[in-house]
């Protein structure tokens, strides 16, 4: 008897060893397996060398701002995908997210960007609902600095850190600074208001191409204060033979 489980212990053995080599064996050979369907909170597709270059997350996995490599704290309480250059640094993604409070209340946003190297976006197609009329959706053109959005993030952890009193002083000081900005929206507004703003350099609005919710048109210039210095409507133009 002991004799037979002695054999059977090694007939095991060996078969357990055989099955894995062939596993082993096949995986490695054919570099390719097939699933019918998958759970997963987040996917990481990396090159060889283990550069990452796409994220497929929940929001509760999303990472924050990778820069060649390394991650930063960026909160955004999103699902979606981020996508890295060749050097490991986010260059744009599609994020998304919705739903309806106990009031009833909607909030739905679903972005994708397209950024600028070692910056934030500079493309945006954007998808923004509060419920009833208040959603706007459109395309945004961005202005963002020749320089590296690291020394912001970490300009803005020194700001966090601040009491809020300082804090508040020191957005307001940073914004006013920052060389970035709207340059273009082409879309719908909150107002029902479809239209295109082009911005100067200083993020202020100088040419508006609108048509209202009621259907108004119009073509208005505005100076660097924001008042309209021109506008041309229907009526202020010769009427067509």
């Amino acid at each position: 008897m002991e004799k037979s489980n002695r054999f059977l212990v090694a007939y095991s053995g060996v078969l357990t060893a055989t099955l894995a080599v062939v596993l082993l064996t096949g995986a490695v050979g054919s570099g390719k397996t097939t699933f019918e369907e998958i759970d997963v909170q987040r996917l990481n597709l990396r090159e060889p060398d283990g550069t990452l270059r796409y994220v497929l997350s929940n929001s509760a996995r999303l990472p924050g701002a990778i820069i060649r490599g390394k991650e930063y704290e960026h909160p955004r309480p999103l699902a979606g995908m981020l996508f890295y250059n060749d050097e490991g640094t986010e260059v744009g993604g599609l994020g998304f997210s919705g739903s309806r409070d106990a009031d009833g209340k909607v909030m739905s946003i679903v972005s994708m960007s397209f950024d600028r190297y070692e910056q934030d976006q500079i493309v945006q197609i954007l998808a923004n609902d509060r419920g009833g009329d208040q959603y706007a959706a459109g395309l945004v053109v961005n202005d963002r600095p020749d320089y590296s959005i690291l020394s912001d993030l970490e300009e803005m952890q020194k700001i966090k850190s601040l009491p809020e009193e300082e804090r508040n002083a020191a957005l307001e000081e940073f914004d006013r600074n920052y060389t970035g900005g709207q340059r273009l929206f082409a879309g719908r507004g909150p107002d029902g208001t479809v239209a295109l703003v082009l911005n100067d350099a200083s993020k202020k609005p100088r040419i508006r191409i609108a048509v209202d919710a009621d259907g108004e048109a119009a073509i208005e210039f505005l100076d660097d204060e924001g008042k309209v210095t021109g506008r041309l409507t229907p009526d202020s133009l010769p009427k067509a033979e």
